[in-house]
Formats: structure tokens, sequence, C-alpha cells
């Protein structure tokens, strides 16, 4: 059989996919190789999220373009980009986000010198497929399809479309098929978890119910959740979260501490909703791995837009803030809009940066000598590094000499920097 080749960019869920794709590819009896060069067919699952991520999407379909060889453009692109792509790669294959299901057949017809296009395949759902895992332990259960959200400036709903919340039964069976395999974490993931299960008359609190029956030893990292959904539901899924399996970690991405700005985004909830939701989750559990995103100029952000932000993060102070530029995507509202200096938008991204490393490194130090348990999630930069998570989902580096991947060590934390914690190893 051929043999293929498959680059993955972008969030967990588009790993998900291609765990999916190269799962159904293998099943059929291709060989999945390491080097596009020794490929018969190369294939690239894309992100489109930001402005600089689509420049080095198009960087890499040129560079696999030049091997002359058929070529696969899978993921968010094939929906928000294909002009893009069809400018660099004429003859490339197209594979939308919501049809990955149909990847041999786009591998089918690109070996006989087709050109494969398929955007969307309605029924589509990558769960109980066959996978490979690209990370090892861990198993990725996209929980749902697409979002309810309107935001101005997002193309994600032009990729993965208007929410469609896969069935309980298909989850629970995806996450036994994990754990038969021996993954030691479960990653809940979807483009909002948040408003899982709206569509079919369910809340991300029922499936998580119905998740913690299982009685096995397992965790949980349950992805982001945007405020304006959970605030129906936030005393459930806090009682939820006691139970040991659950790390303590919430990703509540805000965008802004204005409201007036989140009105101009479109993002339908207001800053003292998004606050709500962080505190009620920091009351509980303080010492929860609390993370947010903010987009620092939007063009209609003023100065004192801006400074609502900073004193946003300096009230709810969380563990990281993910800072984006503003960068206009095609397709979107926000594309029309005049966009503010470059310069001014570099130094408020400096200033809100400072702000939030030295919360980061602030909130670390409480870690000091604390003693626990911590799965080890993957392989450091360094040799003989790796990096371990405790309950709090604390990104903690240990040294060994051997491979501990997946494995529960004993550690006290000896160190603490602004973006991750040094530990030792006791047992």
């Amino acid at each position: 059989m051929a043999k293929v080749y498959m680059e993955v960019y972008g969030c967990s869920a588009n790993v998900a996919d291609a765990e999916v794709m190269l799962g159904l590819l293998k099943s059929r009896g291709y060989e999945i190789v390491k080097d596009p060069e020794k490929a018969d067919v190369n294939i690239v699952a894309t992100c489109t999220v930001k402005t600089p991520t689509e420049h080095r999407m198009i960087h890499v379909i040129s560079s696999l373009s030049k091997l002359e060889k058929p070529l696969i453009v899978a993921g968010c692109m094939p929906l928000t980009s294909r002009e893009a792509i069809e400018r660099i790669n004429p003859k490339a294959s197209l594979l939308g986000a919501r049809a990955i299901t149909r990847i041999v057949d786009a591998v089918e017809t690109a070996l006989h010198g087709g050109k494969f296009v398929k955007l969307i395949e309605a029924d589509s759902t990558p769960l109980c497929k066959p996978r490979v895992r690209l990370k090892q332990f861990i198993g990725i259960i996209p929980i749902a399809q697409g979002c309810l959200g309107k935001c101005s400036f997002c193309q994600v709903k032009i990729a993965r479309g208007i929410l469609r919340s896969y069935p309980p039964d298909l989850i629970i069976e995806e996450v036994l098929r994990a754990l038969e395999h021996g993954c030691k974490e479960i990653w809940l993931s979807s483009q909002d978890n948040g408003c899982y299960g709206i569509d079919i008359g369910l809340t991300l609190a029922d499936l998580l119910e119905k998740i913690l029956k299982i009685e096995k030893d397992f965790k949980i990292r349950i992805g982001m959740m945007n405020p304006v959904h959970i605030q129906a539901f936030i005393d459930r899924i806090l009682d939820l979260f006691s139970d040991h399996r659950i790390f303590k970690f919430a990703h509540i991405p805000v965008q802004s501490g204005s409201d007036k700005i989140l009105n101009d985004m479109r993002r339908g909830y207001t800053v003292a909703d998004a606050e709500y939701v962080m505190r009620k989750f920091r009351s509980k559990y303080p010492e929860l791995s609390l993370i947010t995103d903010i987009i620092v100029g939007y063009p209609t952000e003023s100065e004192e837009d801006f400074e609502d932000t900073l004193n946003f993060i300096k009230r709810v102070e969380p563990d990281h803030v993910n800072v984006s530029k503003f960068g206009a995507r095609p397709k979107t509202e926000a594309y029309k809009l005049k966009p503010l200096p470059p310069m001014m938008i570099k130094k408020r991204v400096q200033k809100l940066s400072e702000l939030y490393f030295n919360i980061s490194y602030k909130r670390n130090l409480n870690w000091l000598n604390w003693v626990g348990e911590a799965i080890v999630e993957e392989q450091g930069l360094k040799p003989g590094s790796w990096i371990a998570r405790n309950h709090a989902y604390k990104p903690i580096v240990v040294l060994h000499s051997e491979n501990v991947l997946g494995e529960m060590l004993k550690i006290k934390i000896v160190k603490a920097y602004r973006n991750f914690l040094q530990g030792e190893i006791l047992n």
C-alpha cells in the first residue's frame, strides 16, 4: 500500500481529528511515514485561528507543494481560506474539518491524480473510529463540533459550523476505548465545552456525571468553557469538580475587560458575568489553575478600554493569560474595521504581558515546598527533562534519566518560575 505523511497544527480538537484520519488510513493498510519525501501522499491538518498561524500554514503548504507529490489540505483552512490554498497549489485536495472521516477517499483520489474536495459531511462523527494516538497516554475526545457564538472576529464558526453535540453514549464508549488503550488522561475537547448539549437537551454537567460513573482511575481535563453558557449550571459543575479525577483547571476565555469591547466583539456576556464564573471557581478551589484569553488591539479598543482589561486581570489574577494581538480574519465582521496602529498594539501587549507574568510568578511561589503526586505528560525541552502535572494541572519540570512518560510520581516543588514549577522526584 501507499505511504502517507501528515503534519498537524492547531488545537486539541485538530489533533484528535488527525488521530482519526491516521487511524482510518492505517486500518485500510496505508503506511504512516515520518518524512514527506518518502511519502506517496502528503497531508497537512491546518489551523487558521490567527493571522500569524495562517501565514505559517501558507508556508507549510508551499513547502509540501514543492515536493510535487499529491497534497491534501485538511482541517479548518479549506473552509476559511480555500482561495489562498488554491493559489499556491490548484491541484491540492481539500478536506474540511467537518469531513475528516472521508480521508481514505481523499487519499485514493489524490493517488490516482484527481482532486478530492469535501468541505462538509453532514453526518461525519469522529468518535469510535480507529485512531493513531499522537499523544501517548492522553485520550483527546471531541464532545461537540462547532459553537453557538456570534463573535465578530472569529473564523471558527465558518470552519466548524453551528453547535452539534455528540451523543453521551458515543463519548462514553470513546472514553472506555482510550482507557483500554492505556490512556491515563482524558481531555474533553470542543470549540466551547460550556455550550455542550444545548442542542440535544443536555449540559456539560450531565455529560460529566455519566463519565464519572466509570469506575476506573484516570484524570480528566475539561477544555475551554466560554462564560456565556456555563453560568446556568456553574454550581453543578463546581460540585462535580470535587472528584479527585478532575484536574482543578479552568480555561475561561474573556477576550477583554471592557463591556464596550465585549459588546463590539459580540461575545454575549459582560465583564461581571465572566468575573462571576471565575470567582466561583476560585472561591471553591483556591489552588485551581485559571487560564484566560485576551485579544489586545481590537479596532474599537480605546486606552480606557485597555485599562479596564488591565484592571480586570489584576482583580481575578489568572495563572496564565493567552495574549493575542488582534488580527483581522477574512469573512468576519471585524475584518471591515480600521485597525489600530501596530506600535500601539505592541505597547499594550507588552504592558499586559508584564502584568500577567508578575501575577503568574506570584501565584507559582505559593507552590514552593508542595509535596504530592503528579502525572508525567510529555518530554521537556532538554534531554532527561519531563513535564508532569499535579491535581491543579500545574506544569512541573522534573529530571529523570529513564522514560517516565505516563507515570504517577511523588514530587516536591523546589523552585518557581513564571511559566512553570521545578520539582524533585521523591519516589
